[in-house]
């Protein structure tokens, strides 16, 4: 892309850059949830106002009396949480794009020590709810409407009934959450910010400090030395610091068993699934599903390997492009649109709000000193809009990343326009689903419009490893996870040793390195500390799973016609008003079952067979090109 003086547009660099010497149209618009701090604090106060005991208390009393006064207070209470996403956000965005800064972190502490104090408050809820009865409650809604938008959360009190502790315990369980995320946050300090980074010369001579965005950034190195170099100074330097993330996990393992136990659950995984209605099965069957599927994943590799020319592969190859010739920056204005274009498909109803977001600065593009690392949608605004960060470097992983986010973002926004407050927040489970979605329009957009041999096959292994990390890499996480969860249920203490072990044993599994695939050495046994999902308890797998769905709804809305394209919209919208396995049902995907997996790696099989039939006719291209 060129600028008016015809001269190529250069990616701009803020890494090492303070965060106030960011151009402001690179940065999302905190302006868009308040003016200023004034305005911030006059509605803490407000909030905290809305919070408060004796206000709560009043609300509370008889209130289980009338369904008058049942909405009375449930009405409050939804108010209180829509303005308290406001009130937390606003630091929130704040701390994240500065994390050194102790001011935006002093802001969000005082916020979420309210918050956790007022949900200890509404300890009696629950139990009322219980002992108010299904009958009861049905009986109230007949008699005002106005608490149907409540179905949803009195369904799944009830369902809970058994895991519902008495007041006492539940306000006492509540204040465990002044604490519960400490390790957690503990470790992202760590990783983001504390540890100290080290060094690297690459082989042209330039001197890079591997902080998170640089580590990102360089471990796909075209050349081999330079991304050897990167992988193992990077870990070999992380490990430095392998008994705090010990210490670190252990401890939020352990708060996990601690509340799955005290709620009387028969585990933590069961614990997590639970509340969503989900089975234990549908996550075992995910693993035991992906690891007998294995061999289209060990084909790729070994055609990475091929494409690298290289006789094995080594899990410091892991992140290069297969296709180092075609590769290519993108800048923000680029990826833009090229993402604007591949959701066509989806009518103007959908891009309307793409473009809407995309000018409207809803997204801080990226990375600068003391930000944090990766990329997320933050959809939790239900007044305002939902909020992106970025770290983008202008690889096509990270158009893909655009195009990912985004897809959170406008899950975000129908669900929160189309949903009363009180179902507007879809479940986790259904999280990975649209963004995921996304990125496969966006493979299909890209192989229908380019022409070039070469640069198809460089979008489909870029489409193929992001395939790898979010099916096979999650899956392998996930077992990971159930792994040092259970080590925990059996009474043990989780070791910077037994980590490092288990991790790399199921690396060297999924990987192929007996089988002679990949090359998996030990520096990568410590990788597992970089994981910030690990603390979410069991998040991971649901990467896994809504990629499978996406898989299948993509497939659909591009073969198929309205129908297909309204029954995805209708997904969108539907937030949290089902529990997520009947929301699916309804698109056609059933995850209770092991096919909806298996369509999925036959995708991926199918399109490793086209990345050969490419290269071959390459090849052959090539060949007749010597011969004249």
């Amino acid at each position: 892309m060129k600028n008016e003086k015809g001269k190529e547009n250069k990616l701009p660099d803020f890494t090492n850059v303070e965060r106030d010497r960011v151009p402001e149209e690179y940065t999302w618009r905190m302006e868009d949830i308040y003016a200023n701090l004034e305005a911030w604090e006059k509605d803490k106060v407000r909030l905290f106002e809305m919070m408060d005991k004796d206000k709560i208390n009043e609300l509370a009393k008889d209130w289980t009396r009338s369904p008058q006064k049942m909405f009375q207070l449930m009405n409050h209470i939804s108010e209180i949480e829509k303005k308290e996403e406001e009130v937390y956000g606003y630091p929130r965005f704040f701390s994240d794009t500065d994390m050194g800064n102790s001011t935006w972190q002093a802001m969000k502490g005082e916020v979420y020590t309210a918050i956790v104090n007022f949900q200890s408050t509404l300890a009696f809820m629950n139990p009322d709810i219980l002992k108010l009865g299904k009958k009861k409650i049905e009986e109230y809604m007949k008699a005002d409407p106005r608490l149907q938008v409540y179905k949803m959360d009195f369904d799944s009190i009830l369902r809970k009934k058994k895991h519902i502790l008495p007041t006492d315990r539940e306000r006492l369980m509540a204040q465990t959450g002044l604490f519960s995320g400490a390790p957690g946050k503990a470790a992202g300090m760590l990783n983001d910010v504390d540890i100290p980074s080290p060094q690297v010369t690459l082989t042209d001579g330039k001197k890079i400090k591997l902080n998170q965005a640089n580590y990102i950034r360089f471990r796909d190195a075209k050349i081999r030395r330079d991304r050897v170099k990167v992988m193992r100074t990077f870990w070999k330097h992380h490990a430095r610091f392998r008994n705090t993330h010990a210490a670190l996990l252990d401890g939020a393992v352990k708060n996990h068993y601690f509340k799955a136990m005290a709620r009387r659950y028969e585990s933590c995984l069961e614990a997590a699934l639970y509340p969503d209605n989900i089975s234990t099965k549908v996550y075992y069957t995910l693993i035991e599903t992906v690891k007998e599927n294995l061999a289209p994943l060990h084909r790729y590799l070994k055609l990475k390997a091929r494409l690298l020319d290289l006789k094995k592969l080594s899990y410091d190859d892991i992140y290069a492009s297969s296709v180092p010739a075609v590769e290519k920056e993108f800048t923000i204005e680029e990826a833009i649109d090229i993402v604007l274009q591949a959701l066509q498909p989806l009518g103007q109803e959908y891009t309307n709000i793409l473009e809407k977001g995309f000018n409207s600065r809803w997204m801080d593009i990226y990375p600068n000193k003391a930000k944090r690392s990766g990329a997320y949608s933050s959809g939790s605004l239900y007044d305002v809009h939902p909020f992106v960060l970025m770290n983008y470097n202008g690889t096509f992983n990270y158009v893909s990343t655009l195009a990912h986010e985004f897809g959170h973002a406008l899950h975000s926004w129908f669900s929160n326009k189309t949903q009363p407050f009180p179902t507007a927040h879809y479940p986790i489970f259904l999280a990975e689903i649209a963004s995921t979605f996304n990125e496969t329009l966006l493979v299909h957009h890209m192989l229908k419009t380019e022409t070039d041999d070469l640069l198809k096959l460089y979008i489909l292994d870029q489409y193929l490893d992001e395939f790898r990390a979010t099916l096979f890499r999650q899956t392998l996480f996930a077992e990971f996870e159930l792994d040092f969860h259970q080590e925990v249920e059996k009474g043990q203490t989780l070791t910077p040793d037994w980590l490092d072990h288990r991790y790399l044993e199921l690396t060297r599994l999924f990987y192929g390195h007996k089988k002679g695939v990949v090359t998996v050495h030990k520096h990568i046994r410590n990788e597992w500390s970089n994981v910030p999902h690990f603390y979410r308890n069991f998040y991971v797998y649901q990467y896994s799973t809504g990629i499978v769905a996406a898989t299948t709804l993509a497939e659909m809305v591009v073969r198929g016609g309205q129908t297909q394209k309204q029954r995805y919209m209708n997904f969108l919208k539907s937030g949290g008003s089902q529990y997520p396995l009947d929301t699916l049902k309804e698109t056609g995907v059933d995850l209770t079952t092991p096919h909806p997996i298996r369509v999925a790696v036959q995708r991926f099989d199918e399109v490793v067979s086209e990345m050969e039939t490419i290269l071959e006719r390459l090849e052959k291209r090539e060949k007749k090109e010597k011969e004249k």
